[in-house]
């Protein structure tokens, strides 16, 4: 129905061509359901009802094809109420987060496709990353401009990546490209839309916002590529050695679009979110739609008082509503007052229900329970996690009596380096945080008190010392180094997979480097076990970083 409106709505401006992100039909990624024929089927049969909708236009939709026993990723193109054309995506992702030579036959044709005076192609996402082909059969065929839809997963940096590519792309092509993206969260990933069109010169002529829909609208000039392609004698060399011409398919569409159109006013281009509020609104988008899409509406989260929690609680009411969201403060014989105080001016601030739970009764009576096994050895870690557990456990039941969700708030720094505890703070069913760092999470406290113009947060939750508050004046630094330290480190070892020599030659202690790396190895048996969260680095634990649990390695 989205799809058909937003045919609809293109058609009722004047638009002679729409396009769809990559699998807009299905979603991406399906993974396993790929392996069931009766969804691809389905996904073909419910792509083909669109036909009916495209009568005075060009539409461009992303779907799962179902071709000789193979399901291909592809693009179908309708105009004027017939299905006219099919593309199939030649280069097929196998990386990071993709698993797309597991599921897909690859492409061999290049339909190029004539509806009147204009000539264009249509590529999927990674046919676009790569030099040469598909982009250059289709420029040799004819094409002024390709089409390419994508579900294109968001990382911190990635539109300034995209970008750049998509400029040489143009060049090289002397082509126009429209750029479109996915928006909206599917599990860990998060698609950002920055949809984007560029002139044969690589110059962006409109964008789209990010992490939000839209239906930008825009006009392409194409007599100033044609003429540039003239003065380029690379295309006429390739046209007489008939270079891959063998892969173009001509497609006539049947259709007369008016290129000739009084222009429409332009718009101004979007200017990209600061660093910090692209991360926020990636962690606001994949946790509303982590939730509407399993089925949930509500969510609790275990408020600390500490800047963890806080962030998560902020933006879960960003998300969902403040109606939607349950703080849960969970005192101990260890929690300090601020620790309540804060929790308490949080849950005010952001105009959520709080519920205060002590867990001295329960931390008691499991202290009593294990004294037997438990005597004659030292107090310690398996005494503190138990109040962790205590904490996990109230959460979970309520969220069990009420239909909700627990958000758990440990961070990609506490799941680097094994900080957090199993079936305590890690039970739940989203980590809103799993990805960002622990400085990371500051950062964006701090934007979003100014973004709020007031202390949304309170200013003691960011200013005030980390800590568990598990024993009497914990703090995070007595088992780890100090963030500014840890953060760097981690990203070169997780994100950059440096050895440990290479670590050191940064300027960073041995000993701590040493240390660090070891936390790291020895709890991957820990972040298998924790629940999903939003991607927002280029190497998330879990679809990323994929490592064996019982492994010895090292390269000490």
């Amino acid at each position: 129905m989205r799809i058909r409106d937003a045919i609809a709505a293109a058609r009722d401006v004047g638009a002679g061509i729409v396009a769809f992100p990559e699998l807009a039909v299905t979603g991406y990624p399906p993974e396993d359901l790929l392996l069931r024929r009766s969804f691809c089927e389905k996904s073909r049969s419910a792509t083909a009802a669109l036909a009916s909708a495209t009568n005075g236009i060009v539409a461009v939709v992303g779907f799962v094809d179902w071709t000789a026993g193979d399901p291909y990723n592809a693009a179908a193109v309708f105009a004027e109420g017939t299905w006219a054309g099919t593309y199939h995506k030649r280069r097929l992702p196998n990386y990071g987060v993709f698993d797309e030579e597991r599921y897909f036959a690859s492409g061999r044709k290049v339909p190029v496709f004539k509806a009147g005076d204009l000539t264009f192609g249509v590529s999927i996402c990674e046919d676009i990353w790569f030099p040469g082909q598909p982009l250059t059969s289709m420029a040799l065929g004819g094409a002024e401009l390709c089409i390419n839809i994508n579900a294109s997963p968001y990382h911190r940096g990635r539109g300034e990546d995209r970008a750049r590519m998509l400029a040489t792309r143009a060049i090289d092509n002397r082509m126009a490209i429209a750029y479109v993206n996915a928006v909206g969260g599917q599990d860990e990933l998060v698609f950002d839309g920055s949809s984007m069109a560029l002139d044969a010169h690589g110059e962006v002529i409109a964008n789209g916002p990010q992490f939000r829909d839209d239906l930008v609208i825009l006009d392409v000039e194409f007599d100033e590529a044609a003429q540039s392609r003239l003065h380029d004698p690379r295309r006429r060399a390739a046209l007489r050695h008939g270079d891959s011409l063998e892969e173009v398919e001509q497609v006539d569409l049947e259709i007369d679009l008016d290129l000739n159109s009084p222009k429409k006013p332009s718009r101004p281009k979007v200017i990209p979110l600061a660093d910090e509020a692209e991360v926020w609104e990636a962690l606001v988008l994949g946790t509303r739609d982590y939730l509407a899409k399993t089925g949930f509406e509500k969510a609790y989260i275990g408020l600390s008082g500490g800047i963890d929690s806080s962030v998560v609680a902020a933006v879960a009411v960003d998300a969902l509503g403040p109606e939607n969201v349950v703080g849960v403060s969970m005192p101990s014989r260890y929690s300090s007052d601020h620790s309540r105080s804060d929790a308490l001016e949080l849950a005010e601030n952001l105009g959520i229900e709080l519920l205060t739970i002590p867990i001295e009764p329960a931390h008691a009576a499991m202290l009593k329970m294990l004294a037997g096994p438990f005597a004659d050895s030292e107090s310690g870690l398996a005494e503190e996690n138990l109040q962790s557990r205590q904490r996990g456990n109230i959460l979970m039941s309520l969220a069990n009596k009420f239909g909700a969700l627990v958000l758990t708030t440990g961070n990609k720094s506490e799941m680097a380096t094994g900080y957090a505890t199993l079936y305590g703070d890690m039970a739940g069913g989203f980590a809103v945080l799993k990805d960002v760092p622990k400085t990371l999470t500051y950062a964006i406290a701090s934007w979003r008190n100014a973004a709020a113009k007031g202390s949304l947060i309170p200013q003691n939750v960011i200013e005030k010392p980390a800590s568990a508050e598990l024993r009497p004046d914990q703090r995070d630094t007595d088992s780890l180094p100090p963030y500014e330290v840890l953060d760097p480190i981690l990203e070169a070892y997780v994100e950059g997979d440096r050895t440990g020599p290479e670590i050191v030659a940064l300027g960073f202690d041995e000993a701590t480097v040493r240390s660090v790396i070891a936390l790291v190895d020895r709890n991957e048996y820990k972040r298998r076990q924790s629940p999903p969260g939003v991607k927002i680095t280029p190497r998330a634990f879990g679809r990323d970083r994929r490592l064996p649990i019982a492994n010895r390695f090292t390269d000490w």
